[in-house]
């Protein structure tokens, strides 16, 4: 049975902030928003002794999803439950494959992160793997799949790291992780630059809401519990996504054919504009929790 400790073990918390260069305020982020969370999930995963817990996040590019992920990871194992969290942008299809989609189906498909770009068949394996709570007196290990966005490609399976196996409680994060597909009326007009010039008869757009409706949807339905950072609007994405892109250049010292420019990065976003506005009018009524941000990613 899970031992609570309440509040959080601040030794912990403070290697945290360490390991992930975090500013001593996000303390307070873990103590005050993440760690109630936390402990219910420690309890709900005690009505289930011989299953993993799955919980999913959404919310849009640079949100804090992968932090606070690792946050409730760490915060999970104070209460001696073994956790994993694992980020959907992790299973992207290969570059090969993808460009094998933009050949056979649209060219927009060799871009990485909407449906359809992922091997849905392999997160179903990997999560299922993780899973297996009734052979608890058996500890095993499992390659998690890891994708480079540095070099836009998977990275070799030697590179994946492992998870020791049964797994009490399975974090993915995702920005599109909880999607659903948009009504066809929906499909017909383009929202942005990208969808007019590159996608103007909506080929792209019907392809990639077709993916939500069929694979995407039966994984995203065996989540039990849905966390959602809800940006104040798509607004924010330009800004917190090019954070990212600058912090994956200074740690790969600028090397890498996946690094992208101010100018590419605009239109890079505009993949994801659809599909992020609509989780942000969709989603904050369906999810378990719902945590607000402002502009500066602080929880309202």
């Amino acid at each position: 049975m899970p031992k609570t400790l309440n509040p959080p073990c601040a030794d912990n918390i403070a290697n945290f902030l360490s390991l992930h260069r975090l500013p001593e305020r996000y303390a307070q982020t873990i103590e005050t928003h993440f760690s109630p969370i936390a402990e219910a999930l420690a309890q709900r995963c005690q009505t289930k002794p011989d299953q993993s817990l799955w919980v999913a996040i959404n919310g849009c590019q640079g949100s804090g999803k992968t932090t606070m992920a690792a946050a409730l990871v760490m915060l999970l194992q104070q209460h001696q439950l073994q956790a994993v969290a694992l980020s959907i942008d992790d299973f992207y299809l290969t570059r090969s494959q993808r460009q094998a989609l933009a050949s056979d189906i649209h060219p927009l498909l060799m871009t990485r992160g909407v449906p359809g770009t992922h091997d849905i068949a392999l997160a179903r394996e990997t999560l299922s793997a993780l899973s297996q709570r009734q052979t608890r007196d058996v500890v095993t290990e499992y390659s998690t799949p890891r994708f480079d966005k540095a070099i836009d490609d998977r990275s070799p399976q030697s590179d994946w790291p492992r998870v020791a196996t049964p797994v009490d409680i399975i974090i993915l994060e995702g920005w599109c992780v909880g999607a659903e597909a948009q009504s066809m009326s929906a499909l017909i007009e383009p929202i942005n630059e990208l969808e007019a010039q590159a996608d103007h008869e909506g080929n792209w757009r019907h392809y990639v809401n077709a993916q939500l409706q069929l694979d995407y949807r039966e994984l995203f339905e065996r989540f039990e519990v849905n966390i959602m950072l809800k940006a104040p609007s798509f607004d924010c994405v330009y800004h917190w996504r090019l954070e990212q892109e600058n912090k994956l250049r200074e740690r790969t010292a600028g090397q890498g054919n996946g690094l992208m420019s101010e100018s590419e990065l605009l239109r890079f976003i505009q993949h994801y504009q659809r599909i992020t506005e609509h989780n942000l009018d969709v989603l904050p009524s369906q999810v378990d929790y719902l945590l607000e941000l402002d502009e500066q990613r602080n929880i309202l």
